[in-house]
Parts: C-alpha cells; sequence; structure tokens
C-alpha cells in the first residue's frame, strides 16, 4: 500500500516537472538613436546625442567629408534647406541647398551655419534651438567625455557612411579614400571596438572590408529585391542586415540568423511597429523617438 502510495506521489512530481512550461528570458533589444533622437531634437548634432543617452546606449549617426579632409557628422552632403541656414541667418532656399557642399568647406566654415534654429516641419516635437553640424571628433569626444562625467555606459556607435556613385569626387572622396579618412578617426578616436560601420553604397561596404576586416558592418538595405539576392551582391558576409523596416518578414529574421546575421531595421517611430517586428526577432530598432522604446 505504501508503495503504491509512493509511486503514486513519484509520478505527480514527474508530470508536474516534465510540463512545467519552460520560462524563455526576455531578448534585449538594442534601441539605437537615429541621428541622434531627430524626432526631440535637431538631427545628427551633439545636443542630440546627449539627450538620446536618457534612453538608449546605441547612437546612430552619418557622416560626410569636408574639405580639410575631417569627418563630418551629416545626412546629406550639402546644406538642407529644411533645417539649416545661412552664416546671414537666412534660411536656405532649395535652388541653393545643393551647391552648399560640405566636401567644399572646411570645417571653420561648416559651423558658421545654423542646423537647428528654424526646427524641422517633419518633426513638430523637435526642439529649436541654434546648433551647427559637428566634426566626428568633437561629437564623440564630447559625448564619451558627458558619460564619464555622468557616470554613464559609454555608447555604441553605429555610423553611416553617407555614398552615392554619382556624387564620387564631387560631394565625396572616392570610396577607397573615404573609407581610408574614416578609419583613421575611428583608430584615432579608438572607438573601433565600439562601433560599427553602415551604407548602402557596395564599394564603400568592399573597401572596408578590404581595408580592416575586423569592423563589423551593417549592410542597409532600401529595395525588396530580398535578402538572398542583396547578400549575393557582396563578396562577404556582413554581420548585420540593416533593411527598411516594412520590409521586415519573420522568415527573413530566421533566415539572418541562421547565417548567423543580426536584424536591425530603419526607422521605425511607432511602438505598434515595434512590437511587431520584436515578435518577429529582430536584434535591434533604429528610431527617431528612443523614448518609444518598449521595455
Amino acid at each position: 500500500m505504501y508503495q503504491t502510495f509512493f509511486i503514486f506521489i513519484l509520478q505527480c512530481f514527474l508530470f508536474q516537472t516534465c510540463t512545467k512550461p519552460i520560462v524563455e528570458p526576455i531578448k534585449k533589444i538594442d534601441y539605437q538613436g537615429h541621428r541622434g533622437c531627430r524626432g526631440l531634437m535637431p538631427e545628427n548634432t551633439i545636443p542630440a546625442f546627449e539627450k538620446a543617452l536618457d534612453y538608449v546606449t546605441t547612437l546612430e549617426l552619418d557622416v560626410v567629408v569636408s574639405k580639410d579632409k575631417k569627418i563630418i557628422v551629416s545626412h546629406e552632403p550639402w546644406m538642407s534647406e529644411i533645417y539649416c541656414s545661412l552664416p546671414s541667418g537666412e534660411p536656405i532656399t532649395k535652388s541653393e541647398a545643393k551647391e552648399i557642399k560640405i566636401y567644399k568647406l572646411d570645417y571653420d566654415q561648416i559651423k558658421e551655419f545654423d542646423c537647428g534654429k528654424r526646427g524641422n516641419p517633419k518633426f513638430p516635437e523637435q526642439q529649436k534651438i541654434a546648433v551647427s553640424k559637428p566634426s566626428l571628433k568633437d561629437m564623440v569626444e564630447y559625448i564619451d567625455n558627458y558619460c564619464l562625467e555622468n557616470k554613464k555606459e559609454l555608447p555604441w556607435y553605429d555610423i553611416e557612411i553617407k555614398s552615392e556613385e554619382a556624387h564620387y569626387g564631387d560631394m565625396q572622396p572616392q570610396p577607397e579614400e573615404y573609407v581610408r579618412l574614416m578609419l583613421e578617426e575611428l583608430y584615432d578616436l579608438n572607438i573601433k571596438d565600439r562601433c560599427n560601420l553602415q551604407s548602402f553604397d557596395i564599394k564603400i561596404l568592399e573597401a572596408i572590408k578590404a581595408q580592416d576586416s575586423e569592423v563589423i558592418i551593417a549592410y542597409l538595405i532600401d529595395n525588396i529585391q530580398g535578402l538572398n539576392k542583396n547578400l549575393k551582391k557582396l563578396s562577404f558576409k556582413p554581420e548585420i542586415y540593416s533593411p527598411y523596416y516594412k520590409f521586415v518578414t519573420k522568415s527573413m529574421v530566421k533566415k539572418c540568423h541562421s547565417k548567423g546575421i543580426k536584424v536591425i531595421p530603419w526607422t521605425v517611430n511607432d511602438q505598434k511597429a515595434m512590437r511587431k517586428l520584436i515578435e518577429f526577432g529582430v536584434d535591434g530598432i533604429i528610431t527617431d523617438y528612443p523614448n518609444l522604446k518598449i521595455d
């Protein structure tokens, strides 16, 4: 009788143990402040990166090159008519914007243009402040010092090299020189191990791989050609696949992960879309509003 009771208790214990649901650890999403936090502060400026650190530890930014071969934090290789003003204070017009090429200006000249006081009509919550485009050196040194002084974690930098073949030699250097200048800056700033480089331009990505194979590369995608076709354009496997967020599917994420590639889509500005992407299994989310991240 006692033996039968013992067996019954043992069977109950084993059943409960075996059927107890396994609790999966919550995956940490790498939220990235797009152009700092474009929805809240003037894009690609030091105040935007500082503000983004209230919410995230990865800062996404764009870079171009100046006449005096400095790496400048800017999305366009010219002064945008949307939010930039002339040194005189007058708004830049659409007809003159692309003629004010950053590649034809020294850094001291670039700093005379304001790119924050007017605000950006596409982002009504953005704070309007007088601010200019910084060099990568000035931005990184300021942000790293800010983190050290305020006992914050040093950030990861997701740096997009803005490049188009039509701009070679006119609005930017040729890919090999462009990448050389970029890598030299990473070495000087000692952030090679705290950053990745990304671009839409295949020639830029190939030049990065050729000049320093250890640099982490994100492959930016703005087409619907599909994962396999896009990957075949490269001679190597990128560490990160970074498509426009509406192109992301669950199967795409699964295929990337099977190849050892992370998926970090851009640019996601509402929580409903964030939740869907998280369900798909993405590794990170680039957003203009890092304050909207889902904890």
